[in-house]
C-alpha cells in the first residue's frame, strides 16, 4: 500500500487536497448542531460540487436521525447533477429568471422535488404562467431580506403578501420563506454572529407570520450562513438551517472565528519550481489558476495574501503565505513584519496551500484527491464539476 507522503509525491501539481478527516468532523459537528437546534440541516452544495462529497455530506443527515436528505444548491447544472444520482429534495437559491424555467419544471417532472426562490412580482408571476403552462405546480419561497444584504422583501412589506397570493393563486405553491445574513461574514468572533443569527431568525419568522395572518401558508421557513448557523442558539419557529462552506471551512471563515485554521479540511498542493533569493522569494507552480484570484481575507485583521504556506503533510510554516500570484506562478514570501527567517525549501519540495475561499478555489480544479481518514486505507479521487 502506498503511503500518503508517497502518494502526494507521485501527484502532479498543482491538485486539490481534501484532508477527510478534518472534513468529516466539521460535517458531524454542523449536523449534531442542527439537531440540537430542533432544525432540519440543508446543506449548500455549491462549495463541493461533488456527488461524492455530497454523499459523505448528506450521510451525515440520515445517521443524526434526519427523515430524507435535504440539499441547496446555486446552478441548475448542480440541481441537474445531484438529481441524477438521486438526491431529490433540493432548493435553487438563486433568484430564479424566466428562462430557466423550462429547465425547473424538466427537473420535477423527472422527480426532483426542486423549489425555486424569488423577490418580486414579475418573478412570481413568471413562475405562475410556466407553472400553468406545465399544468404542474412549481414551489418557490420567498426571499427575505435580513440585513440589507442583497435582495429580499422586508417582512414588513405589503408586498410581501402580494407576492405570496400571487403564487398561491396563480397556479404555483407558495413554499415558504427563506433568508441569507450574508453580512455575518463582515463582522468577527460568536457575539457579533449570534447577534446576526438571531436577526435572520427574527426577519424570516415575522415574514412566516404575516403571510399566515393573511391566510397563506408557509411550511418552510429557511435560514442560514456558516458563520451563523455556527453561532445560532435559538432557532424557534424555523424549519431549516442552511450552510455550505463549513465542509471545508477556509481562511475567510478563520479570519472571522468561525473556525480555526486547523480546521481547514481543502488545501492545493503545489511544488517549488524557483528562487529568487535576492528577493526573499520561493516560486511555486499554483498561481490564481489553481488557488483562484480571491484575497477574502485582504480587509480582515489579517491579510492572509493568496494563501497559507504548509509542508506536505499540512502543517502550517510560521510566518509564510502566498504573497502574490501570476497565472502560473505563486510567490511565498515572509509574512509582512514577520522576522522568521525563510525556510530551506529546495527545487521540487512539495506543499500545501490553504485557501482564502474554498468555493472560488474548488472552482479552478476537476477533481479532488482525498486523504483517507483512515492511515489503512487508499487515497481516492472525488471528481467534481462546474457550469451552470
Amino acid at each position: 500500500m502506498m503511503s500518503t507522503q508517497s502518494y502526494l509525491a507521485a501527484l502532479p501539481t498543482p491538485c486539490l487536497i481534501v484532508d477527510q478527516a478534518r472534513m468529516t468532523r466539521n460535517i458531524g459537528r454542523l449536523a449534531t448542531r442542527a439537531r440540537a437546534l430542533g432544525v432540519a440541516l440543508r446543506p449548500h452544495l455549491k462549495t463541493v460540487k461533488s456527488v461524492a462529497a455530497a454523499r459523505a455530506i448528506l450521510g451525515a443527515q440520515v445517521a443524526e436521525g434526519q427523515a430524507r436528505p435535504m440539499a441547496t444548491v446555486s446552478t441548475l447544472a448542480e440541481a441537474e447533477v445531484f438529481a441524477a444520482a438521486g438526491i431529490t429534495d433540493i432548493i435553487y437559491a438563486v433568484g430564479i429568471s424566466p428562462d430557466k424555467l423550462d429547465r425547473v419544471i424538466a427537473l420535477r417532472q423527472s422527480g426532483c422535488d426542486l423549489a425555486v426562490i424569488l423577490d418580486s412580482l414579475p418573478q412570481a408571476q413568471a413562475v405562475a404562467e410556466a407553472a400553468r403552462r406545465a399544468g404542474h405546480p412549481i414551489p418557490a419561497l420567498i426571499e427575505i431580506d435580513c440585513d440589507g444584504h442583497r435582495g429580499g422583501y422586508l417582512p414588513q412589506d405589503p408586498a410581501l403578501i402580494d407576492c405570496a397570493r400571487l403564487l398561491q393563486d396563480g397556479g404555483a405553491e407558495l413554499r415558504g420563506v427563506l433568508t441569507h445574513a450574508g453580512e455575518s461574514y463582515n463582522v468577527t468572533g460568536r457575539a457579533a454572529h449570534a447577534a446576526f443569527a438571531a436577526q435572520e431568525r427574527d426577519a424570516v419568522v415575522a415574514a412566516a407570520q404575516a403571510l399566515r395572518a393573511a391566510g397563506l401558508p408557509c411550511p418552510v421557513v429557511s435560514v442560514g450562513s456558516t458563520p451563523t448557523a455556527h453561532a445560532a442558539s435559538d432557532l424557534s419557529g424555523v424549519t431549516e438551517l442552511r450552510a455550505g462552506v463549513y465542509v471545508f471551512f477556509d481562511l475567510v471563515m478563520a479570519g472571522i472565528g468561525v473556525c480555526t485554521p486547523d480546521d481547514l479540511a481543502l488545501s492545493v498542493l503545489t511544488t517549488v519550481i524557483g528562487h529568487q533569493d535576492a528577493k526573499s522569494w520561493i516560486l511555486i507552480d499554483a498561481g490564481w489558476m489553481a488557488l483562484s484570484r480571491d484575497r477574502g481575507t485582504q480587509r480582515q485583521a489579517v491579510d492572509q495574501g493568496y494563501g497559507l504556506v504548509c509542508d506536505a503533510a499540512g502543517t502550517i510554516i510560521e510566518g509564510l503565505i502566498v504573497a502574490a500570484a501570476n497565472q502560473e506562478h505563486g510567490i511565498i514570501t515572509r509574512r509582512p513584519g514577520s522576522a522568521a527567517p525563510l525556510p530551506d525549501l529546495p527545487l521540487g519540495t512539495k506543499l500545501r496551500i490553504l485557501p482564502n475561499h474554498a468555493c472560488a478555489t474548488g472552482a479552478q480544479h476537476r477533481e479532488y484527491h482525498v486523504l483517507p481518514a483512515d492511515p489503512d486505507a487508499e487515497p481516492v479521487v472525488w471528481s467534481r464539476f462546474g457550469g451552470w
